[in-house]
């Protein structure tokens, strides 16, 4: 267990400043959004699945695989709030991340061993059959959403769903192209949470939320190891560092026993 402790601890450093600077950012609206209107047990939940919710995108920007655990808790708690809000595909949306990205990071030996330098890029192919997932997925689900429940916005709650799966498993395959999807969530997840807050079935922390992963997948194209080449360099030599020592730390435990 302590080792696991060290594991997360080591994932929470080494990410670029503007990461750390967009969390606190993010925080700080977010505490201003709780106090400033009554607070219950659902905004408290949506407060604490919001902010560890920003640490799970940001750790995916930085190439670090603690987002896994931190994915499961937040979508425990943002699968409560888009029941209460009626946006049921946004319930799938979580289920998604899960199965996608957290689930295998969690299990996957092979997920935490230096991420960094297993990015890839799509092919013109590969770009076919990602936007043409996008789109059935998007045409069954909205079909089906609104067909099956009393979801007030299912084509709006559909779009958000068709591209943050495709995200997902874009992602989970290690293609850095995962940020114009992503860039395209954070507008769709933008519009369904404004409506929502709007009719009255959310709060606005959920937009806010949205706002912020926005800006964090624009922030990737600058300085995250998915894009900046200066950057994986970096990472890559860290994790190549830190796993010799931990390899010395090891050969001298045997040693000693």
């Amino acid at each position: 267990m302590s080792n696991y402790f060290k594991f997360l601890s080591h994932q929470l450093k080494g990410w670029p400043q503007q990461n750390y600077y967009l969390f606190y950012f993010s925080l700080g609206c977010q505490v201003m959004t709780l106090v400033s209107a009554p607070i219950t047990p659902l905004t408290i939940l949506t407060f604490i699945g919001t902010t560890l919710g920003v640490l799970c995108v940001l750790a995916i920007n930085a190439a670090k695989s603690v987002n896994g655990l931190l994915g499961v808790i937040s979508a425990i708690c943002f699968i409560v709030v888009g029941f209460s809000a009626k946006n049921y595909l946004s319930i799938g949306e979580q289920l998604a991340y899960v199965v996608t990205l957290d689930i295998p990071v969690l299990l996957s030996a092979n997920w935490n061993v230096n991420m960094v330098s297993k990015i890839r890029k799509f092919t013109g192919r590969t770009w076919v059959v990602a936007i043409v997932a996008t789109l059935v997925v998007y045409a069954l689900s909205g079909y089906l959403i609104g067909a099956l429940t009393d979801d007030p916005r299912p084509w709006i709650d559909a779009i958000s769903f068709a591209i943050c799966l495709t995200a997902g498993v874009i992602c989970f395959l290690r293609y850095n192209n995962q940020y114009f999807w992503w860039i395209a969530s954070g507008l769709a997840q933008m519009v369904l949470w404004f409506i929502s807050f709007r009719q009255g079935s959310a709060t606005l922390a959920m937009f806010i939320n949205s706002s912020v992963y926005l800006m964090n997948d624009v922030l990737a194209f600058t300085v995250s190891p998915w894009y900046n080449k200066h950057e994986r360099a970096r990472l890559m030599a860290e994790e190549k560092a830190a796993a010799e020592a931990n390899n010395d730390d090891q050969h001298a435990f045997g040693l000693d026993h």
